[in-house]
């Protein structure tokens, strides 16, 4: 019975994980934004983003890179980095990586 409750709960656990990279996630529903980097630059006229979307936790998609983000607004000057999280229980989830700069 006991071996039996421990290989249940590890089951558990890996159904619960998914990509999201949080120490907060919510079971049905999940939407965290939160700070990730900051630089000693000034100010920040210009926003860019960029994204992953993860579906089921079987298959993630798309490029949530710092680079990415910075290139498709023309920031040059990064002035600090933010995250946000998404996910729907589990289903359908979204990473997204907010860059801040001139």
């Amino acid at each position: 019975m006991k071996k039996f409750l421990i290989g249940a709960f590890a089951a558990a656990a890996l159904l619960m994980t998914g990509c999201v990279k949080s120490p907060v996630t919510g079971f049905a529903y999940t939407d965290i934004k939160d700070g990730m980097a900051v630089t000693g630059n000034a100010g920040s006229s210009k926003v860019g983003t960029a994204e992953v979307k993860g579906y089921v936790g079987l298959v993630a998609l798309g490029d949530a890179s710092i680079q990415t983000a910075a290139r498709d607004a023309g920031i040059t000057r990064i002035h600090h980095v933010d995250y946000q999280v998404k996910s729907y229980v589990g289903v359908y989830t979204i990473y997204t990586i907010i860059v801040y700069g001139d």
